[in-house]
């Protein structure tokens, strides 16, 4: 499933939230340009599942860890050094959408979770990454933001709070690492056609959600939802060397949604 000559031929990569759509496509197409892949996450039965829809053997490998969870975290960086000889590729894909509420009727666990999965997981990530990318001369970091993260939309302020810190973190990332060769991006999609995107959906229009994604669709210049491959197309650029001078960036991939 590897290809010797691809753009990441010889790197090693990290994906968090792996067995999401986003992370799972992500993976194929990192296994198919070259890579040797490390995938976390929480459910150790998805991730069964997910190892054994790629294949792949020798060049894949899994770990368990929760996003907030530092030291499995830390113990799943440790795993993909021990497996594949060091890191080059951190995709900090782990996130959740929460529950699609007007602000003042929030809870604090409520909002504090999304806070805490979305930002604080992609900062420990990074935090274990630093170290053994530096080891390797340089690297790169791609954190999964939104569009959430560049507008605002009713009803799920701790997701779009939460995108938005992600952006912040980004750019300081890229400030602090730049010497090191590291560089940091995020990717900011728009609707995507996958479970994410359907409970988003499902929670803001449960009566009518045909009725919401025609609605999305008038607002996206080309008309339709993205796919997890063209999400997974983007990350491969910000992982290989195509993108040697991108860095403390939020590239956005949404259809033309925000260019209104």
């Amino acid at each position: 499933m590897t290809n010797s000559k691809g753009r990441l031929a010889g790197k090693v990569a990290i994906i968090t939230g792996a067995t999401g759509g986003i992370g799972e496509a992500t993976a194929k197409l990192f296994l198919q340009e070259g890579a040797k892949v490390m995938l976390v996450a929480r459910s150790a039965d998805k991730l069964s599942a997910t190892r054994e829809r790629l294949g792949a053997q020798g060049n894949l490998a899994g770990s368990i860890a929760d996003a907030l969870d530092e030291e499995a975290t830390a113990a799943a960086i440790a795993a993909t050094i021990e497996a594949f000889g060091g890191i080059d590729i951190l995709f900090a894909n782990a996130g959740v959408e929460g529950i699609a509420k007007p602000l003042d009727e929030l809870s604090l666990e409520e909002f504090s979770h999304v806070l805490n999965t979305n930002v604080l997981g992609v900062w420990l990530s990074m935090k274990y990454c630093v170290a053994p990318m530096k080891a390797r001369g340089g690297g790169s970091i791609i954190a999964t933001a939104s569009i959430a993260g560049a507008v605002g939309f009713p009803n799920i302020a701790p997701y779009i709070t939460s995108k938005h810190a992600v952006n912040g973190l980004v750019k300081t990332a890229a400030l602090e690492l730049g010497a090191s060769g590291i560089r940091v991006n995020s990717i900011s999609p728009g609707p995507i056609d996958n479970r994410m995107m359907r409970s988003l959906g499902g929670q803001m229009a449960p009566d009518d959600q045909a009725g919401f994604v025609a609605g999305m669709n008038e607002q996206i210049p080309l008309g339709r939802y993205g796919t997890n491959e063209e999400v997974a197309n983007l990350a491969a650029f910000l992982a290989s060397d195509d993108a040697s001078y991108c860095t403390g960036s939020a590239h956005l991939i949404d259809g033309g949604y925000t260019a209104a």
